[in-house]
């Protein structure tokens, strides 16, 4: 009984600490203002049922995710952001971002700590931002490697050059991430010929509110190994207000990162297309998408094989980000290696 009090107390004066971290400290996305600082939260929770090929069909509730966003200003151009993520899979709570932010002008940035680095735009958008509920799952999204949830520890530049071009660069600890003292280096660049995306994350669509056509490359090298993607996002908001968004990448991992460790090399592309009705429906408008995926691992112990992945979402949104409903179907087959899969259920996000 003791020990279980003074546990209490110990998270009590833990809670009492952030609070007083609130009380005193630019607004990150999906963050609410509470003045000088900015708290905001996430949530990823829902219903799946999955089947494998001679296999029984499990059924299961699940929190995908739970995140907390802290950010603030230390000076006119220092900035401080602290996120966390409960992972669902592991059960355990991690530090998602812990980041210094340097803020001299749109065209020079520099952060330092543990954050997301230069890579494709999946990675820069992450589940909370995708267009898609099974992001990641596809075997070419976001394979570059990383220490927790496609973050890395390093340092950083990036910049937005006009209304056209963004790019970033930086150097990273190379053995918390792949198990290679030596350092990795990223880079990125991206184009945006019609609306420019401001800052440094990314979105999987922005739902109407920009039309966008955008290319962007990236690469990660250790070692002589290297990682390189290419992706694309065309959106446009029609005259009757719907918004068909088209996005796609090609990956190309080359005994850096890749889904799966037993095979040097993998590589593969996939396209998604989606449409967001006009009108609403209750409180929210209804999304069709759907996306198909190949992807090709070689260089293995074993044969090389394939990996085709299907996903159909039908979805309700609310209120983009913040509030969505989204029911999906993804069907996932194996030329050899492993057993097909299929899943399909309903997940909810919500973020304040």
């Amino acid at each position: 009984m003791m020990m279980r009090f003074a546990r209490g107390e110990q998270a009590f004066a833990a809670l009492l600490l952030l609070l007083g971290f609130v009380g005193f400290a630019p607004l990150s996305r999906g963050q609410v203002n509470l003045g000088p600082i900015t708290v905001g939260a996430g949530l990823q929770t829902g219903f799946a049922s999955t089947g494998t090929d001679g296999g029984a069909t499990i059924n299961q509730f699940l929190l995908n995710s739970a995140r907390l966003y802290i950010s603030g200003p230390v000076t006119e151009h220092i900035k401080f952001m602290f996120n966390t993520e409960y992972d669902g899979a592991s059960n355990n709570i991690g530090i998602l971002d812990a980041v210094a932010q340097i803020s001299v002008s749109s065209k020079v940035n520099f952060w330092a700590g543990r954050f997301l680095p230069p890579s494709d735009r999946a990675n820069l958008y992450g589940p909370y931002y995708s267009n898609e509920f099974k992001v990641y799952t596809d075997g070419i999204q976001d394979g570059y490697p990383f220490v927790f949830q496609g973050r890395d520890n390093g340092l950083m530049y990036w910049g937005d050059f006009g209304k056209i071009v963004k790019v970033s660069a930086g150097v990273f600890d190379g053995g918390s991430a792949t198990g290679n003292s030596k350092l990795l280096g990223a880079a990125r660049v991206q184009l945006d010929f019609w609306d420019k995306e401001d800052g440094y994350y990314l979105n999987g669509t922005y739902y109407g509110d920009k039309n966008l056509l955008a290319i962007g490359g990236a690469t990660q090298f250790q070692s002589g190994h290297t990682a390189a993607t290419i992706d694309f996002l065309l959106e446009k908001k029609l005259p009757n207000g719907g918004v068909v968004s088209i996005e796609s990448e090609y990956s190309n991992y080359n005994g850096l990162g890749g889904y799966n460790s037993a095979y040097a090399n993998s590589q593969g592309a996939y396209g998604l297309g989606s449409y967001l009705f006009p009108k609403k429906v209750g409180i929210g408008q209804f999304q069709l998408l759907g996306k198909f995926a190949k992807a090709e691992f070689t260089e293995g112990k074993t044969p090389s094989y394939t990996q085709k992945t299907t996903e159909i979402n039908i979805n309700y949104v609310i209120k983009q980000f913040k509030a969505r409903v989204m029911t999906f179907y993804r069907d996932t087959r194996f030329s050899r290696q492993n057993p097909n899969t299929w899943q399909a259920g309903i997940g909810l996000q919500i973020q304040m």
